[in-house]
């Protein structure tokens, strides 16, 4: 039973991070049909800036993660325009690629800067432990799902009652009935990659007490979390957290049960057999195309 309770504990927790960095694959793909594949490393700089701003420079945390998840934002703007936007102008598929060594060029600079010694961020909410059911629980470990939750309520608001996240939502609906609205749809892009590569950030913030900070911290989570977004079937924001828990709740299940020396082998074998009999996702649907 205590068993079971760490592992649902530790899956949530897990499921709820890869759910926050899948919903910026999610966002962009909706309103640009792109993706950024340096989310990964948008993971890794924001643990990184946190760690900068609060422990090197004497920051509070207030001050300093807010700071790191604007500069992931800008980080998020200059992919865009410089990766991505290139290429998209001229219907060339490059960006792909562009994207990825965007990613290793970040993470290679961060390695060079920061260097490659694992870094410890502390947390008054990682010391003491809970008991929940006789399993000892960490306060951040409860603070990622609500942080999840709260900041995909928070993109829900946004998008429903603002003027700016109506013209996104109307970009992700019809992008030349958007233009011909007077909406600047290169802003929207734009701002779509701004927001994704914040939440990455905030996501790094969230999990960096518990793991090490170093320069290639992120590669595995955004390659979980691209995973998530893909079974979440990109529709919605909504499918895209779920696939995160349930992604989260079956690793954290198969590395209780199995040990961790099975946890990729099982999980990816699955997300394998789950596209193949449903390719368009888990909650998604294939898209009718006229003819």
């Amino acid at each position: 039973m205590t068993l079971l309770i760490a592992a649902l504990i530790t899956g949530i927790g897990l499921g709820s991070m890869y759910g926050l960095i899948a919903l910026g694959f999610q966002i962009t793909y909706s309103v640009s049909s792109k993706v950024n594949f340096a989310q990964g490393s948008m993971v890794m700089l924001g643990a990184v800036l946190g760690f900068v701003f609060c422990e090197r420079y004497g920051l509070p945390v207030i001050v300093g993660y807010p700071l790191a998840i604007l500069c992931c934002g800008l980080a998020g703007i200059l992919v865009e325009f410089f990766l991505v936007r290139p290429f998209a102008v001229r219907n060339s598929e490059a960006w792909l690629m562009a994207t990825v060594a965007g990613g290793i060029l970040l993470d290679n600079a961060v390695l060079f800067t920061f260097g490659n010694e694992p870094r410890t961020l502390p947390s008054a909410l990682v010391g003491e432990s809970w008991n929940i059911f006789g399993t000892g629980v960490y306060p951040q470990q409860i603070l990622i799902p609500i942080a999840a939750i709260a900041v995909a309520l928070a993109l829900h608001a946004l998008f429903r009652h603002t003027r700016q996240g109506r013209a996104l939502l109307a970009v992700v609906q019809n992008l030349q009935a958007a233009k011909l609205m007077g909406i600047n749809t290169t802003v929207m892009v734009t701002g779509s990659f701004a927001i994704s590569s914040m939440l990455a950030g905030c996501a790094g913030l969230l999990i960096a007490p518990l793991f090490s900070v170093h320069s290639d911290m992120g590669t595995l989570f955004g390659l979980k979390a691209f995973a998530v977004a893909i079974l979440g079937g990109m529709t919605s924001a909504y499918s895209v957290m779920l696939a995160g828990f349930i992604y989260g709740l079956v690793e954290a299940g198969v590395t209780t049960y199995l040990g961790s020396s099975y946890t990729f082998i099982v999980v990816f074998a699955l997300v394998i057999a789950v596209l193949t009999i449903k390719p368009s996702g888990l909650f998604g649907r294939a898209a009718i195309k006229k003819v």
